[in-house]
């Protein structure tokens, strides 16, 4: 499991606007600096981003906790109610499926010795809970799939080759 500790994807869910989500993952072995790291951050809220540990389940008697343990962190300030409701309910059940489906896909182990970090992004605008639900579990097991298995050599080259031409929605130059 040491080949794992450090590794890094990204992911993108749904459809473009307030519904989708953009996820980072960071995965970390227990005992390593890393997973130091990641627990550091899971200890040190601030207001508008709450880390939480991912669980699932109806009540509160009756949550588990997913495995491998699963911390999120909210990347959009989370101070309007609804937006704290999609980013904790839908952002949360999405990201604990999209960890589950790349167990289910022999990426990861649902062992204790193997943490996964989330950090995600779901517009404040998001009103659409099962849109939000879905598209984050599509970016986070895209995003496993990233960390475990690396990029695609061929994309990556493509992008250097494209590095003058590339852009961003939030750089407003020439």
């Amino acid at each position: 499991m040491d080949h794992l500790d450090g590794r890094i994807g990204e992911g993108w869910g749904g459809r473009p606007g307030p519904n989708g989500c953009h996820v980072n993952v960071v995965l970390g072995v227990r005992g390593t600096p890393t997973a130091a790291a990641l627990l550091g951050t899971f200890t040190t809220p601030a207001p508008g981003h709450t880390p939480i540990l991912v669980v699932v389940g109806e009540a509160q008697d009756r949550y588990e906790v997913v495995w491998p343990p699963t911390i999120m962190i909210n990347k959009a300030t989370a101070l309007a109610d609804r937006h704290q409701t999609i980013t904790w309910g839908a952002g949360q059940l999405g990201i604990a499926q999209g960890v589950l489906d790349a167990v289910a896909d022999g990426l990861l182990e649902p062992t204790g010795d193997l943490i996964v970090f989330v950090c995600i992004w779901i517009d404040p605008s998001a009103f659409e809970e099962t849109a939000v639900r879905e598209a984050t579990r599509l970016a986070v097991r895209r995003a496993i799939g990233m960390a475990v298995q690396g990029r695609d050599r061929e994309a990556a080259l493509d992008l250097v080759a494209r590095r003058d031409e590339v852009t961003s929605p939030f750089y407003g130059g020439s």
